[in-house]
């Protein structure tokens, strides 16, 4: 059965307009992103030579670049389907129809040349799934890392370079979402909001920019007490043009480290969410995390059900996990540029 409207979509829960991602958002948001990181490695070309010294830590790299690539250009095309009322846009570039069902005639076929990772009990091409869903992992992790690190700068800095009242009650502030898991913050305003994807992006939101806050203000503390500060002050320059000027600059580099990190926490997270049905953009959309739930009720018979939602994850959290460890090495000086 193939799909060819936004309206037969809509009639069977697939597509509605809460569930279409925020892809021009998250465009916009990778291209900053982008722009940040590489106008931070050309001034310092150093730090990237570094890095790419490790094979490991040059193949993450090249995992992620195809990641995002991927995810901007099949979401622009998801984007775009939606806009022009023609679905068939979205897969365009995919082997098959990710919402093609053919129950029974290709339930659960294994791995063959036909469907490299198998299909599912509805007959959808498992590969198929996996790279549609790609631009929502990518787009909720990009959101709330920028979300993150901007309200982490903003309090942590703030508290660190002014301290007494204001960084007392800005860290209790913090304390208390540091307190309590995210994952729990996370599901409570899911389950508040109604576990939808919007909801699940707000949920992550809400607790994630407390790690950041934390960092900002240890650099912050440091920074704050050097010789080229008091000179700042000297010359006339006051408290906002020094934060902006002197402390954010000098305090950013740990932090584009942990961000790499933190990217695959975030889709770990978001991940865990989907697995326990919480931040489904609609019923049917498929979701690394939910394609692993569903599979496992078919282990161990179909075993590539699960497997391969599971190993796209692995990749790619893995892969940000080493490129910003390689990172936080580099920036302590543990490796040499």
């Amino acid at each position: 059965m193939i799909f060819s409207s936004r309206s037969t979509l809509r009639s069977m829960g697939i597509l509605s307009e809460n569930a279409v991602p925020y892809i021009l958002f998250f465009s916009v948001s990778i291209m900053a992103s982008a722009d940040f990181i590489l106008f931070y490695f050309f001034k310092n070309s150093g730090s990237i030579r570094a890095v790419m010294r490790s094979k490991i830590a040059l193949v993450s790299l090249v995992v992620i670049s195809a990641y995002y690539s991927w995810s901007i250009l099949e979401g622009l095309l998801q984007y775009a389907a939606s806009s022009l009322d023609y679905i068939k846009l979205s897969y365009m570039l995919l082997p098959y129809n990710p919402f093609a069902f053919n129950f029974p005639f290709q339930s659960l076929q294994p791995p063959s040349l036909a469907h490299p990772f198998g299909t599912n009990y509805n007959g959808e091409d498992i590969l198929t799934r996996i790279l549609y869903a790609t631009p929502s992992a990518a787009e909720i992790s990009t959101v709330v890392v920028i979300f993150a690190v901007i309200v982490g700068s903003i309090i942590g800095i703030f508290a660190g370079y002014f301290g007494g009242i204001i960084d007392e009650i800005l860290m209790r502030i913090t304390d208390v979402f540091l307190a309590v898991p995210g994952l729990i913050i996370v599901i409570a305003i899911s389950v508040i909001l109604h576990p939808t994807y919007t909801s699940a992006m707000i949920g992550l939101m809400v607790p994630w920019w407390s790690t950041y806050a934390r960092l900002f203000r240890s650099q912050t503390l440091v920074v704050k007490n050097m010789n080229y500060i008091d000179s700042a002050r000297l010359s006339g320059l006051g408290n906002f043009g020094i934060i902006i000027k002197h402390v954010f600059h000098n305090t950013i580099d740990p932090i584009i480290a942990y961000a790499a990190l933190d990217f695959g926490n975030v889709i770990l997270t978001y991940s865990v969410l989907t697995f326990l049905g919480i931040g489904l953009q609609a019923p049917g959309y498929p979701e690394w995390g939910s394609m692993v739930s569903n599979g496992m009720d078919y282990l161990p018979q179909a075993w590539w059900y699960p497997l391969f939602p599971s190993l796209a994850i692995l990749l790619i959290v893995s892969s940000f996990v080493v490129l910003g460890d390689r990172l936080q090495d580099v920036m302590a000086g543990r490796i040499s540029y």
